[in-house]
């Protein structure tokens, strides 16, 4: 059976999938025949047929599988990788700026990036008109920007500090 019907089972999964993966099906496609030797009806080509159609199906299917779950542990990776003590010092600085912002600026600002409206929608709640709105927005993230810039970063502070006795540092 594995003389007469190997190159037949062979080409079919070339035909199919091409020849990276046809060695690796054929020969489980055989080994299923083997285990399931008195199954096999007579012509056995079409049933060997099917069962590498079905070894080919389940071989693509764990590749599927074994690529997205590359993408998602490469994803966990990254994330696991970022500096959050980077983040948090970003964001700090961040806000920093924004509290140094004049009250109307910090409120369009908050109203756009945390809360996610649009610009129409933000004009609705501030009760002006939406092309207000944007400029309004424009120069505050204009002014958010330098603030940025002009913050001091925060007093290093160390990470352990030793007290004596006395109270002293």
């Amino acid at each position: 059976m594995y003389d007469d019907c190997r190159q037949r089972v062979w080409a079919y999964v070339v035909s199919r999938a091409g020849r990276q993966v046809a060695d690796e099906v054929v020969s489980e496609t055989f080994t299923v025949a083997w285990r399931r030797f008195g199954d096999v009806p007579e012509p056995p080509l079409p049933w060997l047929l099917g069962v590498a159609r079905n070894v080919l199906r389940d071989s693509i299917r764990a590749e599927v599988r074994r690529e997205s779950m590359a993408a998602e542990l490469g994803s966990w990776a990254d994330v696991a990788e970022s500096d959050i003590a980077e983040d948090v010092s970003e964001r700090h600085a961040l806000l920093r700026a924004l509290a140094t912002l004049p009250e109307d600026d910090r409120e369009v600002l908050i109203l756009a990036a945390w809360q996610g409206l649009a610009p129409a929608d933000a004009a609705r709640v501030v009760g002006c008109s939406p092309v207000a709105m944007r400029v309004r927005l424009h120069r505050a993230r204009k002014r958010l920007v330098q603030a940025v810039e002009e913050v001091p970063p925060p007093q290093q502070v160390p990470a352990r500090v030793r007290i004596t006795a006395g109270g002293e540092a």
